[in-house]
């Protein structure tokens, strides 16, 4: 079973982000929040691509240098857990242990290129969920990739409530992916926070998307904040 004691560093690139989101022209257009980003060169391809994205992790709080010693440390270490358990991934976009190596490696060094440029630009900065440091209604859009329901057993469901509670307060919508835990299974607080949030009057959805590398992780959950309603 594939398990980590802690959040490690593990960047994705924009064309996962692309799948993973079912992101459109329009949502590239608009006002983009990532949360708890890490290495992931999302925010450095977006602006090659003429648009604007703010990423926040508490990963930020370090240098260039310190952050590629810290996914090289850990790097070996989620790629001999991923060895173990093969059956869990889907080898179709990524074929093999290897490529899964060059593909993240090449994000975090487009994500490393850029990333001093884009602190100063405001566009990277260190902040942790559940605690935003934007207004209310910062953004259009505020997506968390790999890091709610995946780290389930670190991470209580009261903590994945607050964290949601906060990005809807800084954006209009929220996307969330995946929905599995890290050992490949269904995080039992998706279910609990659907209702829970329903209550609260916000519109949720599960949306499956066009990107499967967990073997059953091809949906997001949606979050709008209901008509008339802002946290």
């Amino acid at each position: 079973m594939f398990t980590l004691d802690q959040v490690v560093p593990w960047g994705r690139s924009f064309d996962e982000y692309w799948r993973m989101f079912a992101l459109s022209e329009d949502d590239l257009r608009s006002r983009i929040l990532g949360c708890a980003d890490g290495p992931a060169s999302f925010n450095a391809e977006a602006l090659l691509a003429g648009h604007r994205v703010v990423s926040c992790d508490p990963l930020y709080r370090y240098n260039a240098d310190q952050i590629r010693e810290r996914v090289q440390a850990t790097s070996e270490v989620i790629l001999e857990q991923t060895r173990r358990n093969v059956d869990q991934f889907v080898w179709t976009t990524i074929r093999s242990i290897d490529e899964l190596r060059a593909v993240r490696m090449s994000s975090m060094e487009l994500f490393l290129a850029d990333f001093e440029t884009g602190k100063r630009e405001g566009r990277y900065l260190d902040a942790t969920l559940p605690n935003l440091p934007f207004a209310a209604g910062a953004f259009d859009l505020a997506l968390c990739s790999h890091f709610l329901f995946l780290y389930s057993e670190q991470f209580s469901e009261d903590f994945h409530l607050a964290a949601l509670h906060d990005m809807c307060r800084v954006g209009k919508e929220v996307r969330v992916f995946p929905l599995l835990a890290l050992d490949g299974e269904r995080s039992s607080y998706v279910d609990a926070l659907q209702k829970r949030l329903g209550a609260e009057g916000y519109a949720i959805s599960i949306d499956e998307v066009p990107y499967e590398f967990q073997r059953g992780g091809n949906q997001m959950m949606r979050v709008r904040v209901g008509v008339g309603k802002r946290p």
